[in-house]
Protein backbone atom coordinates (compact mmCIF):
# COMPACT_ATOMS: atom_id res chain seq x y z
CA UNK A 1 0.00 0.00 0.00
CA UNK A 2 1.70 3.24 -1.35
CA UNK A 3 1.61 6.90 -0.29
CA UNK A 4 0.97 9.67 -2.99
CA UNK A 5 0.95 13.67 -2.34
CA UNK A 6 0.45 15.40 -4.88
CA UNK A 7 0.29 19.26 -5.32
CA UNK A 8 -1.64 21.43 -8.94
CA UNK A 9 -2.03 24.67 -9.68
CA UNK A 10 1.33 25.53 -8.63
CA UNK A 11 2.77 28.74 -9.72
CA UNK A 12 6.00 30.55 -9.13
CA UNK A 13 9.48 28.42 -8.25
CA UNK A 14 9.27 25.04 -9.53
CA UNK A 15 12.20 24.06 -7.29
CA UNK A 16 10.50 25.30 -3.92
CA UNK A 17 7.32 23.45 -5.19
CA UNK A 18 9.35 20.02 -5.69
CA UNK A 19 11.11 20.48 -2.02
CA UNK A 20 7.36 20.79 -0.31
CA UNK A 21 5.80 18.52 -1.74
CA UNK A 22 8.98 15.90 -1.13
CA UNK A 23 8.67 17.03 2.32
CA UNK A 24 5.04 16.02 2.95
CA UNK A 25 5.71 12.99 1.18
CA UNK A 26 8.33 11.74 3.62
CA UNK A 27 5.29 11.48 6.43
CA UNK A 28 4.06 9.12 4.42
CA UNK A 29 7.15 7.20 3.90
CA UNK A 30 5.89 4.12 6.13
CA UNK A 31 3.38 3.48 3.35
CA UNK A 32 5.65 2.96 0.73
CA UNK A 33 9.18 2.51 2.68
CA UNK A 34 10.97 0.60 -0.96
CA UNK A 35 11.27 3.61 -3.21
CA UNK A 36 10.55 7.51 -3.78
CA UNK A 37 9.51 8.78 -7.01
CA UNK A 38 8.70 12.46 -8.15
CA UNK A 39 7.58 14.28 -11.09
CA UNK A 40 7.84 18.14 -11.39
CA UNK A 41 7.13 20.28 -13.80
CA UNK A 42 5.88 24.17 -12.88
CA UNK A 43 2.36 23.55 -12.58
CA UNK A 44 2.37 19.94 -10.55
CA UNK A 45 4.39 18.00 -8.59
CA UNK A 46 3.82 14.21 -7.76
CA UNK A 47 5.54 12.29 -5.28
CA UNK A 48 4.85 8.53 -5.09
CA UNK A 49 6.15 6.75 -1.99
CA UNK A 50 6.38 2.83 -3.03
CA UNK A 51 5.17 -0.45 -1.68
CA UNK A 52 6.64 -2.90 -4.35
CA UNK A 53 4.00 -6.11 -4.78
CA UNK A 54 3.10 -6.06 -8.51
CA UNK A 55 6.23 -5.69 -10.99
CA UNK A 56 8.76 -5.39 -8.12
CA UNK A 57 11.85 -4.51 -10.09
CA UNK A 58 9.70 -2.20 -13.19
CA UNK A 59 6.95 -0.41 -11.54
CA UNK A 60 8.76 2.52 -9.91
CA UNK A 61 6.42 5.65 -9.82
CA UNK A 62 4.64 7.73 -10.93
CA UNK A 63 3.92 6.73 -14.10
CA UNK A 64 4.03 8.46 -17.41
CA UNK A 65 3.27 8.26 -20.75
CA UNK A 66 6.01 8.24 -23.31
CA UNK A 67 3.23 8.93 -25.80
CA UNK A 68 1.48 12.13 -24.53
CA UNK A 69 3.54 12.60 -21.25
CA UNK A 70 0.01 11.88 -18.94
CA UNK A 71 1.57 11.59 -15.54
CA UNK A 72 -0.08 8.84 -13.01
CA UNK A 73 0.51 8.62 -8.85
CA UNK A 74 -1.56 5.51 -7.76
CA UNK A 75 -2.09 3.89 -4.21
CA UNK A 76 -3.85 0.65 -4.78
CA UNK A 77 -4.04 -2.55 -6.82
CA UNK A 78 -6.23 -3.16 -10.25
CA UNK A 79 -7.10 -6.18 -10.33
CA UNK A 80 -8.48 -6.51 -13.57
CA UNK A 81 -5.68 -4.82 -16.03
CA UNK A 82 -5.19 -7.72 -17.66
CA UNK A 83 -9.06 -7.80 -18.97
CA UNK A 84 -8.79 -4.13 -19.39
CA UNK A 85 -5.66 -4.03 -21.21
CA UNK A 86 -7.17 -6.49 -24.01
CA UNK A 87 -10.06 -3.89 -24.42
CA UNK A 88 -7.91 -0.61 -25.41
CA UNK A 89 -7.90 0.27 -29.39
CA UNK A 90 -4.49 1.23 -29.81
CA UNK A 91 -1.65 -0.53 -29.37
CA UNK A 92 0.24 1.44 -26.94
CA UNK A 93 3.74 1.14 -25.43
CA UNK A 94 3.36 0.07 -22.24
CA UNK A 95 6.96 0.56 -20.42
CA UNK A 96 6.28 -1.73 -17.00
CA UNK A 97 4.16 -4.64 -16.07
CA UNK A 98 2.39 -2.67 -13.39
CA UNK A 99 -1.04 -3.32 -12.84
CA UNK A 100 -1.69 0.43 -12.80
CA UNK A 101 -0.40 1.42 -15.91
CA UNK A 102 -3.48 0.80 -17.99
CA UNK A 103 -4.90 3.62 -16.22
CA UNK A 104 -2.55 6.21 -18.38
CA UNK A 105 -4.19 4.89 -21.28
CA UNK A 106 -7.41 3.72 -20.58
CA UNK A 107 -7.47 7.84 -19.75
CA UNK A 108 -6.16 8.76 -23.30
CA UNK A 109 -8.89 7.10 -25.03
CA UNK A 110 -12.12 7.19 -22.58
CA UNK A 111 -11.47 10.24 -21.03
CA UNK A 112 -12.00 10.52 -16.99
CA UNK A 113 -15.42 8.39 -17.10
CA UNK A 114 -12.80 5.26 -17.47
CA UNK A 115 -12.70 5.32 -13.61
CA UNK A 116 -15.96 3.36 -13.35
CA UNK A 117 -14.59 0.51 -15.49
CA UNK A 118 -11.95 -0.48 -12.54
CA UNK A 119 -12.21 -3.42 -10.38
CA UNK A 120 -10.05 -2.83 -7.38
CA UNK A 121 -8.53 -0.82 -4.51
CA UNK A 122 -7.37 2.39 -5.24
CA UNK A 123 -6.77 6.04 -4.59
CA UNK A 124 -5.14 8.12 -7.42
CA UNK A 125 -4.16 11.28 -9.28
CA UNK A 126 -3.75 12.01 -13.04
CA UNK A 127 -1.63 14.73 -14.50
CA UNK A 128 -1.91 15.76 -18.23
CA UNK A 129 0.49 18.57 -18.94
CA UNK A 130 -1.63 19.20 -22.39
CA UNK A 131 -4.01 21.13 -20.66
CA UNK A 132 -2.57 21.35 -17.12
CA UNK A 133 -5.36 19.56 -15.63
CA UNK A 134 -5.46 16.95 -13.17
CA UNK A 135 -7.77 13.96 -12.71
CA UNK A 136 -8.71 13.03 -8.81
CA UNK A 137 -10.38 9.16 -8.03
CA UNK A 138 -10.80 6.85 -5.73
CA UNK A 139 -12.21 3.49 -5.11
CA UNK A 140 -15.87 2.42 -4.94
CA UNK A 141 -16.01 1.94 -1.27
CA UNK A 142 -13.43 3.42 -0.08
CA UNK A 143 -11.07 1.07 0.85
CA UNK A 144 -8.01 2.98 0.06
CA UNK A 145 -7.34 6.37 1.97
CA UNK A 146 -7.64 9.69 0.11
CA UNK A 147 -7.56 13.28 1.35
CA UNK A 148 -7.59 16.57 -0.79
CA UNK A 149 -7.44 20.57 0.39
CA UNK A 150 -5.81 23.82 -0.59
CA UNK A 151 -3.25 25.73 0.75
CA UNK A 152 -3.04 29.53 1.88
CA UNK A 153 -1.24 30.26 -2.61
CA UNK A 154 -4.73 28.34 -3.42
CA UNK A 155 -3.07 25.52 -4.68
CA UNK A 156 -4.94 21.95 -4.50
CA UNK A 157 -3.15 19.04 -2.29
CA UNK A 158 -3.67 15.27 -2.63
CA UNK A 159 -2.74 13.21 -0.43
CA UNK A 160 -3.08 9.13 1.03
CA UNK A 161 -3.04 10.18 4.44
CA UNK A 162 -3.85 13.86 6.43
CA UNK A 163 -0.84 14.06 8.74
CA UNK A 164 1.40 15.08 5.26
CA UNK A 165 -0.66 17.76 4.21
CA UNK A 166 -2.80 19.15 7.39
CA UNK A 167 0.10 21.89 8.08
CA UNK A 168 0.01 23.35 4.96
CA UNK A 169 -3.84 23.65 4.43
CA UNK A 170 -6.44 25.93 5.01
CA UNK A 171 -8.90 23.91 3.89
CA UNK A 172 -8.87 20.11 4.29
CA UNK A 173 -11.67 17.56 3.42
CA UNK A 174 -11.28 13.44 2.96
CA UNK A 175 -12.11 12.58 -0.86
CA UNK A 176 -15.55 11.37 -1.23
CA UNK A 177 -15.37 7.02 -1.95
CA UNK A 178 -16.87 6.27 -5.27
CA UNK A 179 -16.23 9.52 -6.99
CA UNK A 180 -13.79 11.34 -9.93
CA UNK A 181 -13.00 15.23 -9.46
CA UNK A 182 -11.48 16.99 -12.96
CA UNK A 183 -9.82 20.16 -12.76
CA UNK A 184 -11.37 20.79 -16.00
CA UNK A 185 -15.07 21.49 -15.15
CA UNK A 186 -14.02 21.32 -11.42
CA UNK A 187 -16.83 19.11 -10.41
CA UNK A 188 -16.79 16.22 -8.64
CA UNK A 189 -18.53 13.15 -10.43
CA UNK A 190 -20.18 10.05 -8.84
CA UNK A 191 -19.33 7.14 -10.88
CA UNK A 192 -20.64 4.30 -8.13
CA UNK A 193 -24.51 3.65 -8.50
CA UNK A 194 -25.28 0.19 -8.05
CA UNK A 195 -29.04 -0.17 -8.54
CA UNK A 196 -28.79 -1.61 -5.20
CA UNK A 197 -28.04 1.12 -2.94
CA UNK A 198 -31.60 2.47 -3.79
CA UNK A 199 -33.52 2.55 -0.70
CA UNK A 200 -36.46 1.33 -3.05
CA UNK A 201 -34.66 -0.77 -4.65
CA UNK A 202 -36.85 -4.26 -4.68
CA UNK A 203 -35.11 -6.83 -7.59
CA UNK A 204 -33.82 -8.97 -4.83
CA UNK A 205 -32.57 -12.49 -6.24
CA UNK A 206 -33.05 -15.81 -3.91
CA UNK A 207 -29.88 -17.09 -1.67
CA UNK A 208 -28.06 -19.36 -3.78
CA UNK A 209 -25.26 -20.73 -1.55
CA UNK A 210 -23.11 -22.31 -4.97
CA UNK A 211 -23.32 -18.67 -6.66
CA UNK A 212 -22.18 -16.84 -3.04
CA UNK A 213 -19.16 -19.46 -2.45
CA UNK A 214 -17.96 -19.12 -6.62
CA UNK A 215 -18.39 -15.20 -6.31
CA UNK A 216 -16.51 -14.77 -3.29
CA UNK A 217 -13.80 -17.30 -4.19
CA UNK A 218 -13.40 -16.04 -7.58
CA UNK A 219 -12.63 -12.31 -6.52
CA UNK A 220 -10.13 -13.93 -3.20
CA UNK A 221 -7.83 -15.47 -5.84
CA UNK A 222 -8.26 -11.86 -8.17
CA UNK A 223 -7.04 -10.49 -4.98
CA UNK A 224 -3.86 -13.14 -4.72
CA UNK A 225 -2.77 -10.97 -7.47
CA UNK A 226 0.79 -10.69 -5.79
CA UNK A 227 5.00 -10.61 -6.88
CA UNK A 228 6.17 -10.33 -2.89
CA UNK A 229 5.65 -12.66 0.13
CA UNK A 230 2.02 -12.46 0.99
CA UNK A 231 -0.12 -14.20 4.08
CA UNK A 232 -4.12 -14.16 5.53
CA UNK A 233 -5.22 -13.40 8.72
CA UNK A 234 -7.33 -15.26 10.75
CA UNK A 235 -8.92 -13.79 13.84
CA UNK A 236 -10.48 -16.77 14.67
CA UNK A 237 -14.02 -15.69 13.64
CA UNK A 238 -15.79 -16.64 10.02
CA UNK A 239 -14.96 -13.62 7.57
CA UNK A 240 -11.12 -13.89 7.79
CA UNK A 241 -11.47 -17.64 8.30
CA UNK A 242 -13.53 -18.26 4.94
CA UNK A 243 -11.25 -15.60 3.16
CA UNK A 244 -8.29 -18.07 4.34
CA UNK A 245 -9.92 -21.46 3.50
CA UNK A 246 -10.52 -20.05 -0.07
CA UNK A 247 -7.13 -18.74 -0.25
CA UNK A 248 -5.66 -21.76 0.70
CA UNK A 249 -7.40 -23.59 -2.17
CA UNK A 250 -5.14 -21.86 -4.37
CA UNK A 251 -1.75 -21.32 -2.54
CA UNK A 252 -0.15 -24.25 -4.93
CA UNK A 253 -0.33 -22.02 -8.56
CA UNK A 254 0.57 -18.37 -9.00
CA UNK A 255 -2.56 -16.50 -9.88
CA UNK A 256 -1.05 -14.18 -12.38
CA UNK A 257 0.03 -17.23 -14.89
CA UNK A 258 -4.06 -18.18 -14.71
CA UNK A 259 -2.86 -21.41 -12.09
CA UNK A 260 -0.92 -22.76 -14.93
CA UNK A 261 2.71 -22.22 -13.35
CA UNK A 262 3.87 -23.02 -9.38
CA UNK A 263 3.22 -20.37 -7.45
CA UNK A 264 6.62 -18.47 -6.19
CA UNK A 265 5.20 -18.67 -2.50
CA UNK A 266 3.54 -22.17 -1.88
CA UNK A 267 3.21 -22.20 1.98
CA UNK A 268 0.91 -19.85 3.02
CA UNK A 269 1.28 -18.57 6.34
CA UNK A 270 -1.63 -16.92 8.16
CA UNK A 271 -1.43 -14.18 11.37
CA UNK A 272 -3.61 -14.15 14.52
CA UNK A 273 -3.02 -11.70 18.07
CA UNK A 274 -4.66 -11.43 20.64
CA UNK A 275 -3.85 -11.56 24.82
CA UNK A 276 -2.91 -14.19 26.83
CA UNK A 277 -6.01 -16.38 27.12
CA UNK A 278 -8.23 -14.15 24.60
CA UNK A 279 -11.14 -16.22 22.91
CA UNK A 280 -9.66 -15.48 19.19
CA UNK A 281 -6.53 -17.14 19.68
CA UNK A 282 -7.30 -20.86 20.24
CA UNK A 283 -10.39 -20.58 17.11
CA UNK A 284 -7.50 -19.20 14.95
CA UNK A 285 -5.16 -22.18 15.37
CA UNK A 286 -8.15 -24.32 14.67
CA UNK A 287 -8.67 -23.15 11.19
CA UNK A 288 -5.20 -22.90 10.44
CA UNK A 289 -4.47 -26.38 11.68
CA UNK A 290 -7.78 -27.16 8.88
CA UNK A 291 -6.53 -25.12 5.97
CA UNK A 292 -2.64 -26.31 6.36
CA UNK A 293 -1.33 -22.86 7.01
CA UNK A 294 2.25 -22.01 8.72
CA UNK A 295 0.52 -20.36 11.61
CA UNK A 296 2.03 -17.28 13.40
CA UNK A 297 -0.47 -16.12 16.57
CA UNK A 298 1.09 -13.26 18.29
CA UNK A 299 0.52 -12.60 22.16
CA UNK A 300 0.43 -8.76 23.47
CA UNK A 301 0.22 -7.38 26.35
CA UNK A 302 -2.20 -4.82 28.05
CA UNK A 303 1.08 -2.81 28.75
CA UNK A 304 2.39 -3.52 24.88
CA UNK A 305 -1.24 -1.87 24.24
CA UNK A 306 -1.40 0.57 26.04
CA UNK A 307 2.11 2.20 24.98
CA UNK A 308 1.24 1.46 21.61
CA UNK A 309 -2.32 3.58 21.71
CA UNK A 310 -0.54 7.46 20.51
CA UNK A 311 1.18 5.81 18.04
CA UNK A 312 -1.83 4.16 16.65
CA UNK A 313 -3.98 6.75 16.91
CA UNK A 314 -1.31 8.51 15.11
CA UNK A 315 -1.12 6.37 12.31
CA UNK A 316 -5.11 6.10 12.08
CA UNK A 317 -5.69 9.18 12.07
CA UNK A 318 -9.13 8.88 14.16
CA UNK A 319 -10.28 8.90 17.86
CA UNK A 320 -13.81 6.91 17.09
CA UNK A 321 -13.73 4.80 20.19
CA UNK A 322 -14.18 1.42 18.23
CA UNK A 323 -11.60 2.11 15.26
CA UNK A 324 -8.86 2.51 17.81
CA UNK A 325 -9.89 -0.38 19.98
CA UNK A 326 -9.67 -2.65 17.36
CA UNK A 327 -6.52 -0.60 15.30
CA UNK A 328 -4.38 -0.91 18.38
CA UNK A 329 -4.01 -4.28 18.07
CA UNK A 330 -3.98 -4.60 14.39
CA UNK A 331 -1.37 -1.99 14.70
CA UNK A 332 0.88 -4.33 16.39
CA UNK A 333 -0.11 -7.62 14.47
CA UNK A 334 1.35 -5.19 11.38
CA UNK A 335 4.28 -5.16 12.98
CA UNK A 336 4.80 -8.20 13.60
CA UNK A 337 4.02 -9.43 9.79
CA UNK A 338 6.37 -7.06 8.58
CA UNK A 339 9.00 -8.53 10.62
CA UNK A 340 8.30 -11.79 8.73
CA UNK A 341 9.03 -9.99 5.16
CA UNK A 342 5.40 -10.34 3.78
CA UNK A 343 3.96 -7.54 1.92
CA UNK A 344 0.33 -8.12 1.64
CA UNK A 345 -2.36 -10.24 3.38
CA UNK A 346 -5.79 -11.14 2.98
CA UNK A 347 -8.50 -9.75 5.22
CA UNK A 348 -12.14 -10.39 6.35
CA UNK A 349 -13.36 -6.38 6.28
CA UNK A 350 -16.73 -5.93 5.11
CA UNK A 351 -18.97 -9.21 5.48
CA UNK A 352 -20.67 -8.05 9.03
CA UNK A 353 -21.86 -4.55 6.90
CA UNK A 354 -22.90 -6.75 4.20
CA UNK A 355 -24.48 -9.92 5.78
CA UNK A 356 -26.09 -8.01 8.35
CA UNK A 357 -23.61 -10.17 11.17
CA UNK A 358 -22.98 -7.76 14.13
CA UNK A 359 -25.41 -8.49 17.33
CA UNK A 360 -27.42 -5.86 17.22
CA UNK A 361 -28.85 -7.18 13.94
CA UNK A 362 -30.95 -9.63 16.48
CA UNK A 363 -33.15 -6.32 16.95
CA UNK A 364 -33.73 -5.68 13.57
CA UNK A 365 -37.36 -4.58 13.66
CA UNK A 366 -38.07 -6.08 9.76
CA UNK A 367 -36.13 -6.58 6.97
CA UNK A 368 -36.37 -2.95 5.29
CA UNK A 369 -34.68 -1.53 8.29
CA UNK A 370 -32.36 -4.56 8.56
CA UNK A 371 -31.60 -3.48 4.20
CA UNK A 372 -31.22 -0.13 5.29
CA UNK A 373 -28.85 -0.31 8.18
CA UNK A 374 -26.66 -2.60 6.17
CA UNK A 375 -26.38 0.65 3.25
CA UNK A 376 -25.88 2.77 6.32
CA UNK A 377 -22.87 0.42 7.48
CA UNK A 378 -21.64 -0.23 3.92
CA UNK A 379 -21.02 3.02 2.88
CA UNK A 380 -19.58 4.67 6.04
CA UNK A 381 -17.03 1.63 6.29
CA UNK A 382 -14.17 4.64 4.73
CA UNK A 383 -14.59 6.36 8.00
CA UNK A 384 -14.05 2.93 10.05
CA UNK A 385 -13.23 -0.45 9.15
CA UNK A 386 -11.50 0.37 6.04
CA UNK A 387 -9.36 3.11 7.56
CA UNK A 388 -8.69 0.83 10.03
CA UNK A 389 -7.40 -1.94 7.87
CA UNK A 390 -6.04 0.26 5.55
CA UNK A 391 -3.99 2.92 8.16
CA UNK A 392 -3.23 -0.26 11.37
CA UNK A 393 -1.27 -2.25 8.17
CA UNK A 394 0.11 0.84 6.34
CA UNK A 395 1.72 2.17 9.11
CA UNK A 396 4.28 -0.76 8.77
CA UNK A 397 4.41 -1.20 4.65
CA UNK A 398 1.62 -3.91 4.46
CA UNK A 399 -1.07 -3.89 2.37
CA UNK A 400 -4.49 -5.22 3.80
CA UNK A 401 -7.15 -6.63 0.58
CA UNK A 402 -10.85 -7.12 1.43
CA UNK A 403 -12.31 -9.77 -0.72
CA UNK A 404 -16.07 -9.22 0.89
CA UNK A 405 -15.95 -5.48 -0.41
CA UNK A 406 -15.20 -6.51 -4.85
CA UNK A 407 -17.45 -4.54 -6.52
CA UNK A 408 -19.09 -8.18 -8.00
CA UNK A 409 -19.19 -9.59 -4.23
CA UNK A 410 -21.21 -6.61 -3.37
CA UNK A 411 -24.03 -6.71 -6.61
CA UNK A 412 -24.47 -9.99 -5.41
CA UNK A 413 -24.29 -9.90 -1.54
CA UNK A 414 -26.38 -6.58 -1.87
CA UNK A 415 -29.01 -8.07 -3.90
CA UNK A 416 -29.62 -10.74 -2.21
CA UNK A 417 -33.33 -10.89 -0.15
CA UNK A 418 -32.89 -9.22 3.12
CA UNK A 419 -35.75 -11.45 4.60
CA UNK A 420 -32.59 -14.09 4.24
CA UNK A 421 -30.47 -12.45 6.24
CA UNK A 422 -32.74 -11.93 9.37
CA UNK A 423 -31.83 -13.16 12.31
CA UNK A 424 -35.53 -14.88 13.26
CA UNK A 425 -36.64 -18.55 13.74
CA UNK A 426 -33.43 -19.34 16.06
CA UNK A 427 -30.96 -18.21 13.26
CA UNK A 428 -27.62 -17.16 14.11
CA UNK A 429 -26.04 -13.81 12.91
CA UNK A 430 -24.82 -14.03 8.64
CA UNK A 431 -26.51 -17.35 8.55
CA UNK A 432 -26.43 -17.43 5.02
CA UNK A 433 -22.75 -17.06 5.01
CA UNK A 434 -22.28 -20.15 7.48
CA UNK A 435 -24.63 -22.52 5.83
CA UNK A 436 -22.74 -21.76 2.47
CA UNK A 437 -19.25 -22.42 3.15
CA UNK A 438 -19.80 -25.75 5.77
CA UNK A 439 -17.00 -28.09 5.22
CA UNK A 440 -14.32 -25.12 4.42
CA UNK A 441 -13.40 -24.70 7.97
CA UNK A 442 -14.46 -26.28 11.46
CA UNK A 443 -17.98 -26.22 12.73
CA UNK A 444 -16.74 -24.81 15.56
CA UNK A 445 -15.72 -21.70 14.00
CA UNK A 446 -17.90 -21.28 11.65
CA UNK A 447 -20.81 -21.60 14.30
CA UNK A 448 -19.07 -19.64 16.38
CA UNK A 449 -20.96 -16.00 18.00
CA UNK A 450 -19.85 -12.74 16.70
CA UNK A 451 -16.98 -12.04 18.23
CA UNK A 452 -16.30 -7.97 17.41
CA UNK A 453 -12.14 -7.73 16.93
CA UNK A 454 -11.72 -5.40 19.68
CA UNK A 455 -13.36 -7.85 22.42
CA UNK A 456 -11.77 -11.43 20.35
CA UNK A 457 -8.70 -10.54 20.98
CA UNK A 458 -9.38 -10.43 25.18
CA UNK A 459 -11.95 -8.99 27.00
CA UNK A 460 -9.34 -6.92 29.57
CA UNK A 461 -8.08 -5.03 26.67
CA UNK A 462 -11.59 -3.22 26.28
CA UNK A 463 -12.59 -3.37 30.02
CA UNK A 464 -9.09 -1.83 30.99
CA UNK A 465 -8.90 0.72 28.49
CA UNK A 466 -12.54 2.15 29.96
CA UNK A 467 -11.03 1.92 33.09
CA UNK A 468 -7.82 3.79 32.77
CA UNK A 469 -9.42 6.49 30.92
CA UNK A 470 -12.56 6.77 34.06
CA UNK A 471 -8.80 7.26 35.87
CA UNK A 472 -7.23 10.12 33.62
CA UNK A 473 -10.49 11.72 32.46
CA UNK A 474 -12.28 13.80 35.49
CA UNK A 475 -16.05 14.44 35.86
CA UNK A 476 -15.21 18.43 35.48
CA UNK A 477 -12.93 17.73 32.07
CA UNK A 478 -16.35 15.66 31.02
CA UNK A 479 -18.75 19.19 31.92
CA UNK A 480 -16.31 21.07 29.84
CA UNK A 481 -15.97 18.93 27.06
CA UNK A 482 -18.01 20.85 24.73
CA UNK A 483 -15.84 24.57 25.83
CA UNK A 484 -12.61 22.55 25.24
CA UNK A 485 -13.76 20.43 21.83
CA UNK A 486 -16.44 21.85 20.33
CA UNK A 487 -16.19 20.18 17.48
CA UNK A 488 -17.29 16.52 17.24
CA UNK A 489 -17.52 17.03 21.48
CA UNK A 490 -16.40 13.60 22.85
CA UNK A 491 -19.92 11.90 24.72
CA UNK A 492 -17.41 9.24 27.46
CA UNK A 493 -14.28 9.53 29.13
CA UNK A 494 -12.91 7.25 26.78
CA UNK A 495 -13.77 9.19 23.79
CA UNK A 496 -12.40 12.21 25.82
CA UNK A 497 -9.26 10.61 26.49
CA UNK A 498 -8.47 9.23 22.87
CA UNK A 499 -9.46 13.25 21.28
CA UNK A 500 -6.85 14.11 23.95
CA UNK A 501 -4.13 12.01 22.06
CA UNK A 502 -5.46 12.87 18.78
CA UNK A 503 -5.70 16.61 19.22
CA UNK A 504 -2.00 16.28 20.59
CA UNK A 505 -0.52 14.75 16.79
CA UNK A 506 -3.99 16.83 15.06
CA UNK A 507 -4.45 20.42 16.97
CA UNK A 508 -7.07 22.09 15.50
CA UNK A 509 -10.57 21.51 13.89
CA UNK A 510 -9.47 20.54 9.75
CA UNK A 511 -8.29 17.43 11.10
CA UNK A 512 -10.96 16.76 13.92
CA UNK A 513 -13.90 17.59 10.88
CA UNK A 514 -12.35 14.57 9.00
CA UNK A 515 -13.19 12.18 11.78
CA UNK A 516 -16.42 10.64 11.93
CA UNK A 517 -17.45 9.03 15.29
CA UNK A 518 -20.87 8.68 17.04
CA UNK A 519 -22.92 6.63 19.56
CA UNK A 520 -23.33 2.94 18.63
CA UNK A 521 -24.00 -0.46 20.50
CA UNK A 522 -22.01 -3.16 18.75
CA UNK A 523 -20.85 -0.80 16.01
CA UNK A 524 -24.29 -0.10 15.07
CA UNK A 525 -25.19 3.62 13.71
CA UNK A 526 -26.53 6.01 15.49
CA UNK A 527 -29.95 5.15 13.59
CA UNK A 528 -30.16 1.69 14.62
CA UNK A 529 -30.12 2.86 18.76
CA UNK A 530 -33.77 3.22 18.21
CA UNK A 531 -34.27 -0.66 17.00
CA UNK A 532 -34.81 -1.45 21.10
CA UNK A 533 -35.18 0.73 24.53
CA UNK A 534 -32.73 -0.80 26.24
CA UNK A 535 -29.87 0.29 23.31
CA UNK A 536 -29.48 3.89 24.32
CA UNK A 537 -29.19 2.42 27.91
CA UNK A 538 -26.27 0.67 27.03
CA UNK A 539 -24.91 1.82 24.38
CA UNK A 540 -20.88 0.88 23.60
CA UNK A 541 -19.32 -0.07 20.45
CA UNK A 542 -18.53 -3.54 21.80
CA UNK A 543 -20.67 -6.67 21.31
CA UNK A 544 -20.77 -7.83 25.15
CA UNK A 545 -23.10 -4.54 25.00
CA UNK A 546 -26.28 -6.67 23.40
CA UNK A 547 -26.53 -8.18 26.83
CA UNK A 548 -29.72 -10.09 25.22
CA UNK A 549 -27.52 -11.50 22.82
CA UNK A 550 -23.80 -12.18 23.62
CA UNK A 551 -23.08 -14.88 25.47
CA UNK A 552 -20.82 -13.32 27.62
CA UNK A 553 -21.94 -9.64 28.40
CA UNK A 554 -21.13 -7.04 31.23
Amino acid sequence: MCGIVCLFDAQGNAADSRQSCIEMARRLRHRGPDWTGVFADDHAVMAHERLSIVDVAGGAQPLRSAETGVTLAVNGEIYNHRQLRSRLRQNHEFATDSDCEVILYLYEELGPTFVGLLDGIFAFALYDPRNRTHLVARDHIGIVPLYWGRDRQSRRLIASEMKAILHECTELEEFPPGNYYTSQDDALHYYYQPAWRSPEFDAFVPWDPEQLRSTLETNVVRQMMCDVPYGVLISGGIDSSIISALAARHRERRIEKDEKDAAWWPSLHSYCIGLNNAPDLPKAQMVADHIGTIHHPFEYTIQEGLDALSDAIYHLETFDITTIRAGTPMFLLARKIKSMGVKMVLSGEGADETFAGYLYFHKAPDPVELRLETLRKLFALHKYDCLRANKAMAAWGVEARVPFLAREVLDLVMSIDPKEKMCTNGRMEKHILRSSFEGFIPREVLWRQKEQFSDGVGYMWIDTLRKTADALVTDAMMKGAKERYGVKTPLTKEGYWYRMMFDEHFPGTLAANCVQAEPSIACSTETALRWDKSFTASADPSGRAVKAVHEDSW
